[in-house]
């Protein structure tokens, strides 16, 4: 029975392999699940070497277990009942573990897909956060301009009301200097009285000239 004790031994050795490499990566669903960057952590790269790992250990398990199941069909070398029952154990533990392997996997990555969907939505809120800060950055550069553009007009207006106010003052000087010179020549006053008398007596003279021509033009019509 040299041969079926190896085989027995290969399955325990394997079982025993196989356990703990299906918890590692049934640890790697928790670690992803956690909120660990799936890409900085590695993740993505240790599922893949423990998925075949781990599929390699329950493949070579299987076959291990196929050649025990044949030695139950050798009826020229009979197993006990003990070899038969530990067979068939080994035969529940295999398929409780092809179970547990296709389950762990699932849930593993389910767990990456989720974590490479928040990855990506969080890549595209900071790459909202960047945009919106660059318009905000931009829209204070158009205000800043136009507070400047603001003041420039404000600048120029208080310049030229400042203008108008020295021409006013000068204005103001030379009315004062001509109404002092005015004063000083009283000749020149008497001047302007009798031109604006000499005017008055003129159009008095005028009309009574066109007053008289009318009152004859009249009189010659209705004679």
């Amino acid at each position: 029975m040299s041969t079926y004790d190896s085989l027995h031994r290969q399955c325990q050795t394997l079982e025993s392999l196989f356990d703990v490499k299906l918890t590692s990566y049934s640890r790697l669903a928790s670690t992803v699940t956690s909120g660990a960057d799936v890409e900085a952590g590695g993740s993505a790269e240790r599922w893949k070497d423990l998925e075949f790992e781990v599929g390699d250990l329950l493949e070579k398990l299987g076959e291990s277990n196929d050649k025990l199941s044949e030695l139950t069909s050798d009826s020229e070398n009979p197993l006990s009942p003990s070899m038969l029952r530990t067979i068939q154990r080994h035969r529940e533990i295999y398929n409780d573990y092809v179970r547990e392997f296709r389950r762990t996997k699932t849930n593993v990555q389910h767990a990456l897909d989720q974590a490479n969907l928040l990855s990506g939505v969080r890549n595209d809120i900071d790459a909202y956060k960047s945009s919106a800060a660059d318009s905000l950055l931009a829209e204070r550069g158009r205000i800043d301009s136009s507070h400047r553009m603001t003041d420039d007009i404000l600048d120029q207006a208080y310049e030229t009301r400042a203008e108008f106010g020295r021409q006013r003052t000068s204005l103001s000087s030379i009315n004062t200097r001509m109404a002092g010179v005015l004063n000083t020549m009283p000749g020149i006053n008497n001047l302007l009285g009798m031109i604006k008398t000499r005017r008055r007596r003129d159009a008095v003279i005028l009309g009574v000239i066109i007053g008289l021509c009318m009152i004859s033009l009249l009189s010659y019509m209705f004679r």
